[in-house]
């Protein structure tokens, strides 16, 4: 999981000089972006049951080899198109491994700890999706020909990774129930279709789902103005400041998914969610005053936020979903989340070319402040969930 998902940040510092190379207009950036996000949730909507179907084992592996693949066109990429198409690819494979990696974990922990599981999930994903802007950042800013060098470590360590997958064997415990259990026409069929979890358990599955946007829209804001806040605090520039700039926050949002992981969910998601409140009236008052100061401490706030949030949604989905329901209610949850991704940040745009950046970025940090603290409030108030996966009296 964490070298996939490598892949999939790695280009975020680079596109700057993929821009100047190809002579881009940022309208071109922005498409690139989309067209990555579109393969995710193509990927997530038609494939997302897959490892009920073949389970998790194959296709971690062909999302892996998937990835690799892209990684590699990425770093021949001749023109736009090319690398388009290296990025859709990475995107089909990002959302296989995250199902698969994530389902797999599950069922080698059966009988632990949902939480446990979950924290070992996000704080692996979210130190991934760090490290890869970071490590190709750092080699594009110091190494000869850096679009193609700064995918070179990436495509060493995913090359490990397949061959170490397919050394293993998977216990047969872990196994058991996919291969005894008789196959419905859910698991068969390609069609999109969006799982949901009995009625009564609803509520707080919708709860952590709208955690994921909120936490995915908040991160994407950040990530597209730290490069910009960096130049005021650092002295040097280049694809090493952009990549460690994205890079901080998801370490961050590593480091207080451990410091957190004995808080319960319900504990998890509130504290997630004022947290992502809070950040956010933190950037209305960075965007008024340009304080450094402040747009650090909002991006410790917003770690704390993103993390403590992903690692409760985690555990909400791990405790609601059933064998037969996990690999689809995984699929909706991360829908939603990457839906969070794009949706707010092309608003934020199309609003900064109508009435301002500024203006746009104090709208969006209004928003988002009032829709997580009625989430934290709706949390607060949701019946506890109990180990069987039903609702506390």
């Amino acid at each position: 999981m964490c070298v996939g998902v490598m892949g999939t940040a790695l280009a975020s510092p680079l596109y700057p000089l993929y821009q100047a190379l190809w002579q881009l207009q940022s309208s071109s950036i922005t498409a690139i972006f989309v067209a990555y996000m579109l393969g995710v949730l193509a990927s997530l909507l038609f494939l997302g049951r897959l490892t009920n179907r073949f389970g998790f084992l194959p296709v971690l592996r062909s999302g892996l080899i998937l990835v690799t693949l892209g990684v590699l066109l990425s770093a021949l990429a001749w023109n736009v198109a090319s690398f388009v198409l290296s990025r859709i690819a990475i995107g089909v494979a990002s959302g296989l491994i995250t199902t698969s990696s994530t389902i797999g974990l599950t069922q080698l922990n059966r009988g632990a700890d949902p939480r446990r599981t979950s924290l070992i999930t996000t704080c692996v994903m979210s130190l991934g999706f760090g490290l890869g802007p970071v490590v190709g950042g750092l080699v594009a800013q110091f190494a000869p020909a850096p679009l193609l060098s700064a995918y070179l470590p990436t495509l060493f360590m995913s090359l490990l990774a397949i061959y170490a997958l397919f050394q293993v064997n998977v216990p047969p415990r872990a196994v058991q129930h996919s291969e005894t259990r008789v196959r419905t026409p859910a698991d068969i069929s390609l069609l999109p279709r969006i799982t949901l979890p009995p009625r009564a358990l609803r509520r707080p599955f919708w709860i952590g789902c709208m955690g994921a946007f909120s936490a995915f829209g908040v991160f994407s804001l950040y990530a597209a103005l730290a490069p910009t806040f960096m130049q005021h605090i650092v002295p040097w520039h280049g694809p090493a400041i952009s990549g460690f700039s994205i890079g901080v926050i998801l370490f961050l949002s590593t480091a207080f998914q451990l410091l957190a992981r004995r808080f319960s969910t319900k504990t998890s998601m509130v504290m997630g969610l004022l947290g992502l409140s809070a950040c956010n009236l933190l950037l209305i008052l960075t965007s008024y005053t340009g304080a450094v100061t402040l747009f650090v401490l909002s991006v410790l706030v917003t770690g704390f936020g993103h993390g403590v949030m992903s690692m409760a949604g985690m555990s909400i989905v791990n405790k609601v979903a059933t064998h037969e329901q996990r690999a689809g209610l995984l699929s909706s949850y991360m829908i939603v989340g990457y839906v969070g991704t794009i949706v707010p940040i092309l608003g934020v745009g199309w609003l900064a070319d109508h009435v301002g950046l500024t203006t746009a970025i104090v709208s969006f940090c209004t928003a988002m402040a009032l829709l997580t603290a009625g989430l934290a409030y709706a949390a607060k108030n949701t019946p506890v969930i109990t180990p069987t996966g039903k609702p506390a009296r």
